[in-house]
């Protein structure tokens, strides 16, 4: 038959194996570096931030609606002034801050900011969604029967941007400063 002459080539298996070896750490850091990267930011409001940034993590606004001025007897979703509102049949009192009267005045200045203060609160509320919790005080209702809640969008009060920008005052503070 003849004579038996060993194979000195390696096989394509071999190669295979040998090749694997070679590249082996090249997978494992095209899986690892992302996943690295993507849980660094996705857990990074939560750890050694303290309460406020694990709070503001947490927050999902889920409250959006189209608000236009009140007008006429029927009123669903709409904007009254700079800090009552309308929202799904609910008329609703901002709590926190106090802003210019519209309707009863003390002078015209009053008036003139009221109806910037409006415009304002409706601009807030049309920017995006927003979350309306209860009274931290306890109280659900004022006396003119309105829900009494806070309203804030990613944590912050739309009662601080009102206050910021001068078209509020706080609550139970100095009354009438308009004039």
């Amino acid at each position: 038959m003849g004579k038996v002459i060993p194979n000195t080539h390696w096989t394509k298996a071999e190669a295979y194996r040998v090749k694997k070896r070679r590249i082996g750490w090249f997978p494992v850091a095209m899986v690892a570096l992302p996943l690295a990267a993507f849980s660094a930011v996705f857990f990074a409001g939560s750890i050694g931030d303290g309460p406020q940034a694990s709070a503001a993590v947490d927050v999902v606004d889920q409250e959006r609606a189209s608000f236009g001025f009140c007008s006429g007897p029927v009123r669903v979703t709409c904007v009254v002034d700079g800090d009552t509102i309308w929202y799904r049949g609910e008329k609703i009192r901002l709590v926190g801050f106090d802003t210019p009267e519209i309707t009863n005045p003390g002078c015209a200045r009053e008036r003139r900011l009221g109806e910037q203060a409006k415009l304002r609160l409706q601009g807030w509320l049309n920017e995006g969604a927003f979350t309306l919790e209860p009274n931290p005080d306890g109280r659900s209702q004022d006396r003119y029967g309105r829900k009494l809640l806070v309203m804030s969008r990613g944590g912050a009060n739309v009662a601080e941007v009102m206050l910021a920008e001068g078209l509020a005052e706080r609550r139970g503070g100095r009354r009438n400063m308009w004039c």
